[in-house]
């Protein structure tokens, strides 16, 4: 008899890293971002923490439709 998670040993290590590259992806993008447009209109804390609100949001957002869609629980 086999325990239901030996079917897919690898199976929680990959939704694990698809959420941490959600979570840690989405800031980094929007401090990147925001820090290149803060260095190209020269206002300089403005645009970075903008995006990293932004990205922080998104990588909220798509962590959450992700886990939605893994439990089954898209509406």
């Amino acid at each position: 008899m086999t325990s239901p998670g030996s079917k897919r040993p690898l199976q929680g290590l990959a939704i694990t890293s698809a959420i941490l590259s959600q979570l840690a992806g989405g800031p980094l993008i929007g401090l990147w971002l925001g820090s290149w447009l803060d260095r190209y209109f020269t206002t300089k804390p403005l645009f970075l923490i903008i995006g990293l609100l932004l990205g922080l949001g998104a990588g909220l957002y798509g962590t959450i439709h992700y886990v939605r869609e893994i439990t089954g629980d898209e509406e």
